[in-house]
């Protein structure tokens, strides 16, 4: 699959189109109908870079990418996938269909690990709008024109931001406030643009976020989420643009600062283009380094020779693998979610076909509500099967690094599922984080 440089400008496709591109995997009307009743709940847009270049339409509805951003009948509950395909049978008005849709999405969890309580800070008792503080050392930036992607992943954690419900959006245009708490809290080094995806802005409206981040002596890393690489590797290639963000890149970069790319690649297949290696070309030549990172998602990837043939890949190409995220507890994670038994075993067999130079990767990580739990692997202690876990980051710093236990239970997915062994809660439950949210 050859994308050529420059062969066509972007076209997004959204709702209004999926009817004709379902019609390209052979799916009869009927499945359409169920498929557009989940596309009801959850968002869908995707472009034409990834529906001609990187699906195989022969082998739809089980294709990987097909299945990465194409909504799935079965993602919801039976019983809620036929209500709504009914009322968009008959016809239903539109606010008849979004009520249905919206109840539905409030039973997801759509903000979850404490993204709107616990981790957006306050001033003066307020919430400072697009902000999270989750990690002494990290702000997160929500830029109010990078809260949408060039297409949506059917599992993102963030659905909830593109969903036109403004309750659940985290979003700022007022880099001011961000610079304001940065100077307030000396202890933040680290700035992560995210959405979204900050790179569907242009040039200018980036540069207007980044620039006044650079004379600040504090921040000594800006860190860019993004799957652009993936999704619209002409953003670096042949978009009017590219090369001024490419400068712009440079100019982070000769500040002093380090700017580092967060590459989300879920597939292989999304690496294979002969466009993408020249955008991470570019990117390295700007001096950025370009980090991986991806869920471990069920009927997607979730082999251990997919994840060995990615990490090879990336550090071939130049780019760090990083970190094999569990899928989070929001959205269709029932669909998507494999157990943790499994998570690690997977990553266990991936990480042992690969040399020492792709073994920067750490995983299978949750990212939970007191920090980013990893699970270290299976064993026999005391005579009781267990989890083996620790904190890569946390709430409260005190836990970083610091070696916990759960009982096995073959059938966990996520860190609320898990009890404690050896003691009677576990090490979070003992301790309060720092209360630095508020000011």
């Amino acid at each position: 699959m050859i994308f050529s440089k420059g062969a066509r400008g972007f076209r997004a496709y959204t709702t209004k189109h999926l009817d004709e591109l379902l019609g390209r995997g052979g799916l009869d009307e009927q499945a359409r109908l169920r498929v557009r009743a989940v596309a009801t709940v959850l968002p869908f847009r995707t472009n034409a870079y990834v529906v001609d270049e990187l699906i195989d339409w022969s082998a739809v509805p089980d294709d990987p990418i097909y299945r990465l951003v194409f909504p799935q009948e079965d993602m919801l509950p039976e019983a809620d996938v036929s209500r709504l395909a009914g009322l968009l049978r008959d016809a239903a008005p539109a606010a008849r269909v979004q009520e249905a849709a919206r109840e539905i999405r409030m039973r997801l969890n759509p903000h979850p690990a404490g993204q709107l309580e616990l981790n957006v800070p306050r001033v003066d008792g307020e919430p400072v709008p697009g902000l999270q503080h989750k990690y002494s050392e990290t702000v997160l930036f929500f830029p109010k024109q990078g809260q949408t992607c060039h297409a949506y992943c059917t599992y993102c954690f963030r659905w909830a931001q593109f969903i036109g419900e403004p309750d659940l959006k985290m979003a700022s245009d007022d880099i001011g406030n961000l610079v304001e708490y940065v100077k307030a809290h000396p202890e933040v080094t680290s700035i992560l643009f995210t959405g979204g995806d900050p790179m569907i802005m242009s040039e200018a409206v980036l540069r207007r976020y980044v620039e006044p981040l650079l004379g600040l002596e504090q921040i000594e890393s800006i860190r860019i989420g993004t799957k652009s690489l993936a999704y619209w590797p002409d953003r670096f290639v042949g978009d009017p643009d590219a090369g001024a963000t490419l400068k712009l890149f440079t100019e982070v970069v000769e500040s002093g600062k380090s700017l580092a790319f967060m590459a989300h690649f879920t597939h292989p297949r999304e690496l294979e283009p002969d466009i993408v290696q020249t955008a991470v070309g570019r990117i390295l030549e700007s001096g950025a380094t370009i980090r991986t990172q991806a869920p471990l998602i069920r009927s997607i990837n979730d082999r251990p020779d997919t994840w060995s043939h990615m990490w090879r890949r990336q550090t071939a190409m130049g780019m760090i693998p990083y970190y094999m995220f569990v899928e989070r507890d929001t959205g269709p994670q029932d669909y998507f979610a494999v157990t943790l038994a499994e998570a690690h075993r997977i990553f266990r067999d991936a990480y042992a076909q690969v040399s020492g130079l792709c073994r920067t990767v750490r995983g299978p990580s949750m990212s939970a509500t007191p920090g980013k739990v990893c699970v270290d692997g299976v064993t026999e202690v005391a005579g009781q099967r267990v989890f083996v876990l620790h904190f890569i980051q946390a709430r409260d710093p005190e836990l970083v690094g610091r070696p916990f236990f759960a009982h096995y239970d073959p059938h966990a997915v996520w860190l609320d599922d898990l009890r404690p062994a050896f003691a009677d809660r576990f090490p979070f439950e003992f301790t309060e984080a720092p209360n630095r949210l508020s000011a």
